[in-house]
């Protein structure tokens, strides 16, 4: 087994690893993470050229790399890996058991928390597996000159990188590089050990003083109890050390714990003469670490043994000082605080009651146990939650109507039912027993949903606080983690009660359509079926405190864009409010009161400084944003504002530097400013830009966050009285088609499609139904009608008005049933240019109640019934 030269042959030219913080000895086998850019291209190109049961074959030089002079040399501790970690139970320390790899080669996995690193403070276990961090590239100069044949034993793809195992073969000195891009490759020449001469007395003693100091090392590694298969493997590698003490030194050397510089020095030690004094030196070290981490180890023990003994002597103590009316000042100090913080907070009967028996039980504990803080903390949620303590509430009408008015244009349905609330609070004020209402704001993004959560709470002078629950999918987020757990807190609901330090704020639920559904973690939707209901809330009961809490008082208002995800009965708790889009008219006038003074406010201008006339806003409007909200249409604003504050921040600093101004600052952006500031315009009215022609009519869209417009278009081509469909169709919609197809065929010669009863309309021509925006799915039976029209109009060859759009249900018996989105879809098509809207006569209701007065409806028909007024007007003043 001497390691007189390398059992595998070595190539002349082979591929450079750096080593960072790493050095690779031979006859040890090693795992590393791959992820710097400069090493991955090797692996890379060794996959593309060995087969994996060729790796063995593949041959690599790694070299450690210095630190760069502005860093200071590592001296983190230095472990082979490939073993998996053992807890003796005498010595209450962890071990590590030995891997065989190829070749016979014994790897210790070194060090172990009985292996401290003398040169580190920490004292922490340093992991097996290095990673060669992705960083820049490596100078060459950086590179040592003496390095290590490694021969690849496994190769594995790893996230960002690989995964190799390697097994060092014999030393290398780099001769020069022939090779550095994409990896390095050098020139390299072959080290190996030299065969030990037996007439060196020189080198003769120094392999009787290696053998000497590592039996002292190996019998100190069994008084610590090391497992037995480690030292036996070690001891036969120690009895050959005559015969191979090179390999003995490497051994060793990759066991015990010690610096970079001092792998680096072994490793460049080809001489044995050299090596084995250094390792000697190296292994003494190691011995007296040893040797002070058992004396430590042993004071450790005879400490904790000692704090037993304490522990049993203060219990008896403090039965004594019982029993003789005595108490130590600081425990009770501190139980006093404890007490007097609770007794102010007013628990109700039953939480005082736990709270009693948990105080009684730390009482008895003493502070170095785990159990005391878990308790400890329990009483100072306890101590911290407003059981009685509420804010005084507002309860002047007018002064929250002119404050919600103030701060939201519209909404009227909203500030009705919270005004309504106030006033019955203040007329039940003496009983005390009105409930907060459980309100559900559903509407589109951007519509000021969770910004009118704010406003009610501060016209009604109470403590807001925003609980979001996009993502929520664990349902002890809501109701808290039981105790039994380590790390217990409680849920979402009583974090915000101690935040807000009265229990009865408003909270805001937000999204709470984006509550994750039932799993492996509870169902969190499942969760609130408790908190919103109003006649179960004031017995909320959260799982860390396990005691009844009343939200009852507290104002609970949710936010959402689309009730479908809501289960039916959360959904049935809740009173829901619907906030549709706004008309041009509303956004005009929330961009001039509310959007355009908060831009100029935050861009640090004067309410002087930046003046947008309306026509501009309403160019912004229209031109720049198709959207039900005003989020879009504040980020345009605010780029007009931020135009206007480059233009004034650059004449005034002209103006201090005292140079000459053209033309002074103009605060005002004019419609033609609009466009040299934002660009062409975004967005046109896609109807009135169309053209009518047979065959094409515009329905009306409603997807549960807004409303939109969709155009049908109809193709008749030479067939045999198929029909296809395309666009991103439902099947609701499909069938849709199907009956509207049905109901022209049938009814051809009613409406002059066809010249006899008898004739079929598609007798010998195919029909083709698409809906552009092919991207983007469709589905519902609101499009019958406008199938229905389309297909007539291709028939007939006659044309529907662009500027006219249609929605409803359409039967097979030829009647047009109401649908839903009304308000939506008329604002929608407003915004996009429709001129006149039809519609089934029993949406009237909808348009009489939710469309607002500036947006116009002159026709609605059922059926084939036309609706119109005796005067041939506009009918109710609105439509």
């Amino acid at each position: 087994m001497s390691r007189s030269g390398p059992s595998i042959p070595i190539p002349r030219t082979v591929p450079v690893l750096p080593l960072h913080d790493k050095v690779l000895l031979p006859g040890v086998v090693t795992r590393m993470q791959i992820t710097r850019r400069d090493s991955i291209p090797l692996f890379e190109q060794i996959l593309r050229t060995f087969d994996s049961r060729e790796l063995s074959k593949c041959i690599i030089g790694a070299f450690p790399v210095r630190p760069p002079p502005s860093s200071p040399t590592s001296t983190a501790p230095l472990t082979t890996a490939t073993a998996q970690s053992s807890a003796d139970s005498n010595n209450k320390s962890d071990t590590k058991k030995p891997a065989v790899f190829p070749h016979g080669e014994l790897i210790i996995p070194g060090p172990s928390p009985l292996l401290p690193n003398p040169r580190s403070s920490s004292g922490k276990d340093e992991r097996a597996l290095v990673s060669l961090r992705a960083s820049s590239s490596v100078n060459p100069a950086h590179i040592h000159r003496t390095g290590c044949a490694a021969r690849l034993v496994r190769l594995e793809r790893a996230v960002g990188g690989f995964t190799v195992v390697l097994e060092g073969l014999v030393r290398l000195r780099l001769n020069k590089f022939t090779s550095q891009s994409p990896y390095f490759e050098a020139d390299v020449t072959p080290l190996p050990d030299k065969t030990v001469d037996k007439s060196d007395q020189e080198l003769q003693d120094q392999i009787v003083a290696l053998r000497s100091t590592s039996k002292e090392f190996v019998s100190l590694l069994q008084s610590l109890k090391l497992p037995a298969p480690v030292l036996t493997q070690l001891q036969k590698f120690l009895d050959n050390v005559t015969a191979m003490p090179g390999q003995v030194v490497d051994l060793l050397m990759s066991t015990i714990e010690s610096s970079l510089d001092e792998k680096v020095m072994i490793l460049e030690a080809v001489d044995l003469k050299d090596r084995i004094p250094k390792a000697i030196e190296l292994l003494t070290r190691q011995i007296h670490v040893l040797k002070i981490s058992q004396k430590v180890h042993d004071n450790v023990e005879g400490k904790l043994n000692k704090k037993q003994r304490e522990f049993y002597l203060r219990q008896q103590m403090a039965a004594i000082k019982e029993e003789l009316g005595e108490k130590d000042a600081g425990e009770d100090d501190e139980m006093t605080q404890i007490e007097s913080r609770l007794a102010a907070v007013n628990l109700p009967a039953d939480v005082q009651k736990a709270a009693d028996r948990e105080l009684k039980r730390l009482k008895k504990m003493q502070p170095s146990s785990s159990e005391y803080s878990v308790i400890r903390n329990y009483l100072d949620w306890l101590a911290d939650l407003p059981w009685a303590k509420s804010s005084e509430d507002i309860l002047d009408v007018e002064k929250a109507r002119k404050q919600l008015n103030d701060d939201h244009h519209g909404l009227e349905k909203v500030k009705r039912r919270i005004l309504e609330y106030l006033a019955v609070t203040k007329l039940q004020q003496l009983k005390g027993d009105v409930r907060g209402p459980i309100l559900c704001l559903v509407g589109p993004p951007g519509v000021g949903k969770t910004s009118l959560g704010r406003s009610i709470a501060s016209a009604m002078g109470r403590k807001f606080h925003r609980i979001s629950l996009g993502g929520v999918w664990d349902e002890s987020e809501i109701r808290g983690h039981r105790r039994t757990y380590v790390g217990a807190l409680p849920g979402l609901i009583i974090h915000g009660l101690k935040k807000c330090e009265v229990n009865n704020p408003v909270f805001l639920l937000d999204e709470i359509d984006k509550v994750g559904s039932r799993g492996h973690h509870g169902d969190p939707s499942a969760a609130f079926l408790e908190v919103l209901d109003p006649e179960q809330n004031s017995t909320f009961t959260d799982h860390y405190l396990n005691v009844p809490f009343d939200l009852s008082k507290i104002l609970f208002i949710a936010t959402a864009n689309s009730l479908d995800t809501i289960p039916a009965p959360l959904l049935d708790r809740m009173e829901t409010i619907t906030i549709p889009g706004y008309t041009y008219a509303e956004k005009l006038a929330i961009a001039t009161n509310h959007l355009l003074p908060k831009q100029i406010r935050l861009h640090g201008l004067g309410e002087t400084d930046v003046q947008i006339t309306q026509d501009a806003l309403l160019k912004v409007a229209t031109g720049y944003t198709r959207e039900s909200g005003v989020r879009h249409l504040e980020r345009e604003i605010g780029s007009l504002v931020r135009a206007k504050a480059v233009e004034y921040a650059e004449i005034q600093e002209k103006k201090e530097a005292g140079q000459s101004v053209l033309t002074d600052y103009q605060p005002l952006v004019s419609l033609n400013d609009v466009e040299e500031i934002l660009g062409q315009e975004r967005f046109v009215n896609e109807v009135t830009e169309r053209v009518a022609v047979p065959g094409v009519v515009t329905g009306m869209a409603y997807n549960g966050v807004g409303g939109g417009i969709l155009f049908i278009e109809v193709s008749q081509m030479p067939g045999k009285g198929n029909l296809q469909l395309t666009g991103s169709l439902g099947d609701v919609i499909k069938e849709s088609a199907q009956i509207a197809l049905s109901w022209v065929k049938s009814h051809g010669y009613e409406i002059g499609l066809t010249n006899s009863p008898g004739q079929n309309v598609m007798e010998k021509a195919d029909v083709h139904i698409h809906m552009p925006s092919g991207g983007t799915p469709k589905d519902g039976p609101s499009a019958g009608i406008a199938m229905v029209c389309a297909l007539v109009s291709m028939f007939s060859n006659r044309t529907v008005p662009s500027t006219t759009a249609m929605t409803g249900e359409f039967t097979l018996r030829g009647l047009v049933m109401p649908v839903g989105g009304i308000k939506e879809k008329v604002i929608a098509a407003h915004r996009a240019g429709v001129r006149k809207i039809i519609m089934p006569l029993r949406n009237r209701k909808d348009v009489t109640s939710d469309v607002p007065v500036n947006v116009l409806l002159r026709e609605a028909f059922e059926g084939r019934l036309m609706v119109r007024s005796s005067t041939n007007t506009v009918i109710d003043s609105r439509m």
